[in-house]
């Protein structure tokens, strides 16, 4: 039994990084500042914004002799709007796409970019600038990430991600699978349980997966693990039984910070679904919906720029996609969410996943508050939108009181 766990943004913000969309908008206004800053004309555009000096002659001495010393102690998005507050100086103007994506973030902290890109690409008449917008956007995306410090690993994150598979997290509707494997494992060799723990032990000294312990439980445990009878086995005694025979994190997020998590062997695989900034030409960015309403509408403009930043496309462009869908029917696995959303922009992919025969369980790794809230429930409903039969939905994710925070114990 596998174990493919997805990887999202809170992957990256559980280390401390600044990789949310609502810290790209700050960023953005610290590089749109400095390029207005070193304009020698008088207007200064790219396809989100544009800033122009109206009273050309005061404000090009003031920006001249003082700006260079105030802008390196103000932050850009409080330079910015006091140009907006000085409308006789100065004039900024948005494009709707950007003006949309600032609205939400002054409104809600936060700002799904990829589904306001969508919302706009379906009332469009002129596809092309909204692409060129997000095209934009992506290239900027990207230059801000790769200035962000490389993180340090997690040790709490790393046993979540390598921890035994549970019982009590499998659907109740795939406990053959579960069945099937604790039968098989019995017959697995020394070598083999070898090779397990090599992978496994990232802490030599600490690490609580031994063979020491296997032949011992499968003494005591083996025939009522035949039988069927699994209320007397004692799993805790063993904990290696029970490790995922395969793991690949699938990466959504851009950054490294995954390959950090896993050594390099046949067992662990991280798969950058999404494409690497070592390689901006394989990002991808866009929308990947198909049961979305007005997606065959799109489909029928006969138009391909509107599927320009159509995800599904998109993954055709390399052997990602393939090699999860190899994965996945490889062998019966369980799904864990650390830090993904699970949002309808992925839900393409992400039913696939959810759906699929062989998915044994959904188990997702929350985010808590320091006001001690969470975000499990917005998970769980996130999951259930990817999801077309909600029966199979309740029977695979796994309850809450099973779940814990990610990176938290």
């Amino acid at each position: 039994m596998n174990r493919l766990v997805l990887i999202g943004n809170g992957f990256d913000l559980a280390h401390g990084l600044k990789t949310s969309y609502a810290d790209f908008i700050e960023w953005y206004w610290e590089y749109r500042v400095q390029k207005f800053w070193g304009n020698l004309n008088y207007i200064s555009e790219d396809p989100l914004c544009k800033l122009e000096m109206v009273n050309h002659f005061y404000c090009w001495n003031v920006f001249v002799s003082n700006l260079p010393h105030v802008f390196k102690k103000i932050p850009g998005k409080e330079v910015i709007q006091s140009i907006i507050n000085t409308p006789s100086d100065y004039k900024v103007s948005y494009s709707p796409f950007f003006e949309k994506i600032i609205k939400d973030v002054e409104k809600k902290g936060w700002v799904d970019i990829e589904d306001i890109y969508y919302s706009f690409l379906k009332s469009s008449e002129d596809p092309k600038q909204i692409n060129d917008n997000l095209e934009f956007v992506k290239e900027k995306l990207i230059e801000c990430l790769n200035s962000i410090e490389k993180p340090s690993i997690n040790p709490i994150i790393r046993r979540q991600i390598l921890e035994p598979i549970s019982q009590e997290d499998i659907a109740i509707g795939s406990m053959d699978k579960w069945e099937k494997m604790l039968k098989e494992r019995l017959d697995y060799h020394s070598t083999e349980w070898q090779n397990f723990v090599a992978d496994y032990r990232t802490d030599k000294e600490n690490s609580p997966y031994s063979i020491t312990a296997i032949e011992d439980f499968k003494e005591r445990f083996g025939q009522l693990i035949l039988s069927g009878d699994y209320d007397e086995v004692y799993f805790e005694s063993c904990p290696t039984y029970l490790l995922p025979d395969n793991i690949i994190l699938l990466n959504f997020n851009y950054t490294s910070t995954a390959d950090m998590y896993l050594t390099q062997s046949d067992r662990f695989t991280v798969n950058h679904i999404h494409g690497k900034l070592s390689n901006p030409e394989s990002v991808i960015f866009g929308y990947g919906d198909e049961r979305d309403e007005k997606y065959e509408t799109l489909m029928k403009k006969n138009d391909n720029e509107y599927l320009r930043h159509i995800k599904s496309f998109r993954y055709l462009d390399a052997s990602n996609y393939r090699k999860m869908l190899a994965f996945i029917e490889s062998d019966s696995f369980q799904v864990c969410t650390m830090g993904h959303s699970c949002g309808v922009t992925d839900r393409t992919l992400l039913s696939t996943l959810f759906e699929h025969k062989n998915c044994v369980s959904i188990k997702p790794f929350y985010y808590k508050k320091d006001d001690g809230t969470d975000n499990y429930r917005d998970l769980i409903q996130n999951i259930a939108r990817n999801m077309s039969d909600p029966h199979l939905m309740r029977d695979r994710v796994v309850r809450k009181d099973r779940c814990r925070p990610l990176g938290k114990e």
